[in-house]
């Protein structure tokens, strides 16, 4: 676990100065800092999967899965090919944090295992515009209760919250 500590701060710290060898446009929301987790499918591939986005692209995590192979993620790589981010989330801090490790080891410039493997890009990488996105979590035991015409009348009738149920 200290050893994921470690690389985590080491990633995070030098994470400001990594260049990615995918072409991400000035100013772009999804350099190699900002990785974002998402649920997306093809016309190819119709089945919903995890991908981040980096520039106008978006990896499948599950065609670089077998890169996940840090002490946590080795024996669950499976997470990668969910429909939703559910399994993922729920294997915690240490996970997310191995995973955002070796994501920005493989998308970094200087590290030739992706980057050197024509056949891997060309099934992992597709165009952010030719993908299908999908709702991320599968959210089973929430309830709103502010959706209540008479609960958010209830609660608007204190001073602090005049009557915005009606907004």
């Amino acid at each position: 676990m200290l050893c994921i500590a470690r690389l985590f701060r080491y990633t995070q710290a030098s994470a400001y100065f990594k260049m990615s060898f995918v072409t991400v446009e000035s100013g772009s929301d999804f350099p190699i800092q900002n990785l974002p987790y998402g649920i997306f499918s093809t016309p190819d591939n119709p089945r919903p999967r995890i991908g981040v986005a980096i520039g106008s692209l978006v990896l499948d995590l599950s065609v670089v899965k077998h890169f996940f192979d840090g002490p946590v993620l080795s024996s669950k790589q499976y997470v990668f090919e969910q429909p939703t981010l559910n399994a993922f989330m729920g294997l915690g801090r240490a996970a997310w944090s191995e995973a955002r490790a070796t994501l920005q080891k493989i998308l970094s410039a200087s590290e030739p295992v992706l980057r050197d493997d024509s056949d891997i890009r060309s099934r992992a990488f597709t165009a952010q515009e030719q993908v299908k996105m999908h709702l991320p979590a599968a959210i089973g035991d929430y309830t709103d209760f502010y959706s209540s015409k008479n609960h958010a009348f209830n609660v608007g009738r204190r001073v602090l919250n005049s009557f915005n149920y009606k907004n």
